[in-house]
């Protein structure tokens, strides 16, 4: 019940700060609208991942080799952080993510910002708190930025790239 709910509030807000977080203007070769749009579909993306909906997961990337996700490695041999790609490899990563508990990502939408960065292909930077127990990691909430690259496929916006990058903490003074 409460991931339902934290889904909706995602997916409320993404629309509701659409017109106010996204950068239309002339440096831009996006129009609002198209910005709109990639701005709802990272609401979307926030909600099916606290949803654990892999199959709305897979069908929102890009369907190709390049396909790209940057999360934590299990697998030491990759190092901490690795990058998995195509579909495959994209697919099998976020079904062990899911598969180890709890994920909740809490995204600060009205700090979401999008840009295009060409006529197709656009670019989403959020900062985001997530909790999860995935490779190590001990289920306390920790702060992200979530950086997505979208390309357009016919009327819809598909990931071309998500990068999962954790803020480190502050040097101490």
């Amino acid at each position: 019940m409460q991931n339902r709910l934290l889904a909706a509030a995602v997916a409320l807000a993404a629309a509701s700060i659409a017109d106010t977080a996204i950068a239309a203007g002339p440096q831009n070769p996006l129009d609002a609208q198209a910005l709109a749009a990639v701005g709802a579909r990272f609401g979307q993306l926030m909600a099916a991942a606290n949803r654990h909906d892999l199959a709305a997961l897979s069908g929102m990337y890009w369907h190709s080799p390049s396909a790209l996700l940057v999360a934590k490695s299990a697998d030491p041999s990759e190092g901490n952080w690795a990058g998995y790609w195509g579909n495959e490899a994209i697919e099998r990563k976020l079904h062990d993510i899911a598969a180890s508990g709890p994920v909740v990502l809490q995204p600060d939408l009205a700090k979401l910002k999008v840009v295009g960065l060409t006529g197709d292909v656009a670019e989403s930077y959020d900062p985001v708190t997530i909790t999860v127990s995935y490779a190590g990691q001990d289920g306390t909430p920790k702060p992200f930025l979530v950086i997505v690259d979208w390309i357009r496929e016919g009327a819809d916006w598909k990931i071309a790239s998500e990068i999962l990058l954790p803020v480190p903490p502050a040097p101490k003074s």
